[in-house]
């Protein structure tokens, strides 16, 4: 079992600039772990601290019970994937697949078995004798991952290694990404800012922002309990619906409507937080009605998305059916399904326990 573990790690420049901020991790042998951000909130510069890329300002980094902060990065057993490739322009797919094999001065024979099967693996055997220029996005970043591959490593690192590539490309590559570490049962740690490649492929998140952590779990844990306001807004699409309301004496008042809660908070003014999809047209057992006015419904094919003004003002974005057709400034009526409110602190922005009284 080789665990990759940071204790309070922090990068920080020349000049004061603090990149990443005292992040304490643990990534699970054979894991795919997703570390999810907006750019600039230290996600890659975390993944280049494994990788021995950035040197770490303080705290530490293990890999298995092995402190790896002055190691260089040729001995820490890793396998790093950028997001333009790297490959050698000059030479063939076969060429560059072998090159890291042929550094190392592994046998001929174990070269050609080695390139067989990953090869293989990844549908690169027709394009061994082109170069990469000759090749589509999608072959690069194949060849890339088989180059990877072909050392063997303990984990691989790839750093937003889907961005290049066209959306439909993105979606095919997702998959592929999965297929192979099911096979290899490798870690692969991914850094994206996508939050459909994290919730599609990854077994935990780790969700970023301003150089510290702000959230860990498994996917779905994240999208229905986010920690803040910012792992709220930041994951779904759309994002989870934020409302302004007030908690006095048990009760919950936010849009001129009220129900029993317990919360753990003061008295005062809190945030009201529902996913677009926790918002139905029709009546339904434990669900809270609103009134409100229709201001939109964008059809995106499957589903659509409705945007509703309530009669405080706030609007909010519900998923509806795809056949759903209102017009503009309609009176309707919205059903929230009480179960899945979430309390947010508005000064701290973090999540407070809650359950909606019986």
């Amino acid at each position: 079992m080789t665990e990759i573990r940071l204790a309070n790690v922090t990068k920080t420049y020349p000049g004061g600039q603090t990149a990443v901020d005292k992040v304490d991790l643990t990534i699970k042998d054979g894991e795919f772990f997703v570390l999810l951000g907006p750019s600039g909130c230290g996600k890659s510069t975390t993944l280049r601290m494994i990788a021995g890329l950035e040197p770490i300002s303080g705290g530490d980094l293990f890999i298995g019970d092995r402190r790896m902060n002055e190691v260089d990065p040729k001995d820490r057993d890793l396998a790093f994937v950028f997001q333009n490739y790297a490959l050698f322009p000059h030479l063939t797919v076969r060429g560059n697949l072998t090159f890291g094999m042929r550094l190392r001065g592994v046998p001929a024979e174990t070269q050609q078995s080695r390139l067989a099967e990953v090869t293989g693996m990844l549908g690169l055997g027709p394009y061994l004798e082109r170069k990469p220029g000759q090749l589509s996005g999608g072959q690069r970043q194949r060849v890339a991952l088989g180059r990877a591959l072909l050392r063997d490593p303990v984990a691989f690192l790839l750093d937003e290694p889907l961005s290049n590539l066209d959306a439909k490309l993105r979606a095919q590559m997702r998959t592929e990404l999965v297929k192979l570490h099911r096979r290899v049962g490798r870690t692969i740690i991914h850094v994206t800012h996508d939050q459909i490649e994290a919730m599609t492929m990854a077994e935990r998140i780790c969700i970023m922002n301003n150089g510290k952590v702000a959230q860990i779990g498994a996917p779905m844990e994240v999208y229905r309990n986010p920690a803040d306001t910012f792992v709220a807004t930041f994951t779904g699409s759309p994002p989870m619906n934020l409302l302004e309301g007030r908690l006095d004496n048990g009760m919950l008042t936010f849009a001129q409507t009220s129900a029993p809660v317990q919360a753990a908070a003061p008295a005062g003014p809190v945030t009201i937080g529902f996913r677009p999809e926790d918002a139905v047209l029709a009546p339904r057992p434990g669900h809270l009605p609103l009134q409100a006015t229709v201001v939109a419904v964008e059809t995106l094919g499957a589903d659509a998305i409705l945007v509703a003004s309530l009669q405080d003002g706030q609007e909010v974005n519900m998923r509806v059916g795809a056949d759903t057709s209102l017009p503009a400034g309609a009176a309707i009526s919205v059903y929230l399904d009480s179960e899945r409110l979430r309390l947010f602190d508005p000064k701290t922005t973090l999540a407070v326990p809650c359950r909606l009284a019986a």
